[in-house]
């Protein structure tokens, strides 16, 4: 009786989260509403409530999955060799990371940035980013002075800047790419001959 219940349990939320992410591919994520999903699902309002505190932990999740999809292609990829070629890889995670101001607020609250009680799917991914670019910097023509772990945290803060400004209408005019470039060969170069990075 309870593995029925437990199979039922997780044959709800995987309900609700399907048909949230349709949702969100017709509408958008901001426009994503908690009654339309539990209508569709066919389930009652509480339902929701018992696998989601919120909509903010749902779309954790719904943004998650396609950060994880982006880094999946970003490992099958060849590793870049430079700031120029680690910026076309970069830039299709940064246009899901910037496809809507919303996506962009959540991922900043739900990354880490702020003080969390649990480390959910979108701070999980910040932290794959690591072992996904971690390699990249370690064998590219990248910088050898400092820790590939370091270089690592200023690669996501010059994403999160590059981000930020997108949607700061002051700079909102100049393209990601030809902002996150200069930051990156201001921060990855010049190579210089020397060992490998060291570790922390």
């Amino acid at each position: 009786m309870r593995k029925a219940v437990q199979q039922r349990t997780l044959e709800t939320r995987a309900r609700l989260t399907e048909v949230a992410q349709a949702l969100v591919t017709e509408k958008g994520f901001e426009a994503l509403r908690i009654d339309e999903v539990v209508q569709r699902a066919g389930v009652a309002k509480g339902t929701f409530f018992a696998h989601f505190n919120d909509k903010d932990e749902l779309m954790d999740l719904l943004i998650g999955e396609r950060i994880n999809a982006q880094l999946d292609r970003m490992a099958a990829a060849a590793p870049p060799r430079n700031a120029e070629q680690l910026a076309r890889r970069l830039m299709p995670l940064l246009e899901l990371m910037a496809s809507e101001r919303y996506v962009f607020d959540v991922i900043l609250r739900r990354s880490g940035a702020a003080a969390m009680e649990e480390i959910g799917p979108i701070a999980t991914t910040f932290e794959r980013m690591g072992q996904v670019w971690g390699p990249w910097l370690a064998t590219g023509d990248f910088r050898r002075d400092v820790p590939v772990e370091l270089l690592v945290e200023g690669l996501q803060a010059l994403v999160v800047q590059t981000l930020a400004l997108h949607f700061c209408a002051l700079h909102q005019h100049k393209p990601m790419k030809d902002r996150l470039l200069p930051y990156l060969r201001a921060w990855l170069g010049p190579f210089s001959a020397g060992p490998a990075p060291m570790p922390l």
